[in-house]
């Protein structure tokens, strides 16, 4: 008896096990379609391989799979007409298509992974656009001889355009580390040569993510592949120009671990267990030292209920910001960056503005970025109501 009770243990959870493991996709074309037919690829690295098909019925398909991790896939007609989802084990996936094709015109649930790609992907496609029209412009503006004061504008508003879009990249890999879909974030491109992320500096954010999922997907192929890049020098994803960087490129994580007022190295990872805001300041700012006033009020509500601010200051001298913090009575935890004349932290953290700042939770996730004013009080009652 107790023998078989083990063997019937055993097959529950074999059940159990590949249950978990299930995706289901379902689409449905609003419109509907003159196509019979719909394809599912499963990415291969580089590449995406032909793995089924679904017959289109009543403008709807359905498919079923198992991943034993986040997958990406394209589901279309052909190699152009195609929406890519990033499906996780025991998702059930819902696609509404509100166009009679798959395209950006079309809408997400039961997958955060696949949500937040489209969302990449729809600003990538409002991005191309513009730069598209931009071209034009730029083109018939050399023909007919325009003012070079209007050639330079078109060429401001195309650089803009391209540091935005790298931003929004930048922006989604450092809140998300840990998400497959920061993968896709690094590797959009505009077309077969050009990169969102271009800029050398952008090694850093590959490591971040490499780093982060390796140690959830140790034995992931994409994974695997990410790191074998960077360890070989091979990282031609972005520009020729990292191939140079990637042997020489320090660790990179997103821990800042800074010296106090009082000469002490403080580590954000060991603020672990409470909530942390992580906050970039100037007090050459007037922005700044009105926020500062607000978080002194913030901080004496909530340090008891585990908030803790962790502020880093981007002034060059050192004096002067320790009288600040002792004028000022800053009751929280005040850094400084070690070099000032290179601001590592805030280029990590992608400091546009001051001030600047993001939330951690309990885990050290960020949950939150930028909130200032009544925004910032909101969210901290909502925390800890």
């Amino acid at each position: 008896m107790k023998k078989s009770f083990v063997v019937l243990f055993a097959l529950l959870m074999v059940v159990c096990g590949c249950s978990s493991n299930k995706v289901e996709i379902r689409g449905k074309f609003d419109r509907g379609t003159s196509e019979k037919v719909i394809y599912l690829s499963t990415n291969d690295i580089n590449r995406y391989i032909l793995t089924d098909s679904a017959k289109i019925r009543n403008s709807a398909f359905t498919f079923r799979t198992s991943v034993e991790e986040p997958t990406f896939y394209h589901i279309g007609f052909s190699n152009n007409e195609f929406v890519t989802i990033l499906a996780s084990p025991g998702e059930k996936i819902s696609l509404s298509f509100h166009s009679k094709t798959p395209g950006n015109n079309y809408s997400v649930e039961g997958s955060k992974g696949s949500a937040d790609v489209r969302l990449l992907d729809i600003k990538l496609y409002s991005t191309k656009r513009k730069l598209d029209s931009l071209m034009l412009l730029y083109s018939e503006t050399l023909t007919n001889e325009s003012h070079p004061d209007h050639i330079k504008e078109i060429e401001r508003t195309y650089e803009q355009l391209v540091k935005d879009q790298r931003k929004n990249n930048i922006e989604y890999i450092i809140s998300n580390p840990s998400s497959f879909a920061s993968i896709f974030a690094l590797y959009q491109q505009y077309d077969d040569q050009s990169y969102v992320l271009y800029d050398k500096r952008d090694l850093q954010y590959i490591k971040i993510v490499s780093d982060s999922l390796s140690k959830y997907y140790p034995k992931s192929k994409i994974v695997m592949s990410i790191v074998s890049d960077l360890s070989r020098g091979k990282m031609q994803l972005l520009s020729e120009q990292l191939g140079n960087l990637v042997s020489s490129a320090q660790e990179t994580t997103l821990d800042p671990n800074l010296l106090d007022i009082n000469g002490n190295r403080v580590a954000l990872s060991s603020l672990r267990g409470k909530y942390v805001l992580l906050s970039f300041y100037s007090y050459a700012s007037q922005d700044c030292i009105n926020e500062n006033l607000q978080l002194k009020e913030l901080y004496k509500t909530y340090k008891t209920k585990g908030l803790e601010i962790y502020q880093i200051n981007l002034d060059a001298d050192e004096a002067t910001w320790k009288n600040y913090v002792n004028y000022e009575e800053l009751p929280w935890i005040s850094v400084r960056e070690d070099d000032p004349t290179h601001l590592t932290n805030a280029r990590l953290f992608n400091v546009q503005t001051l001030p600047s700042n993001y939330l951690f939770d309990r885990d050290g996730k960020i949950i939150a970025s930028n909130l200032h004013g009544r925004n910032l009080g909101i969210k901290f009652n909502q925390i800890f109501k």
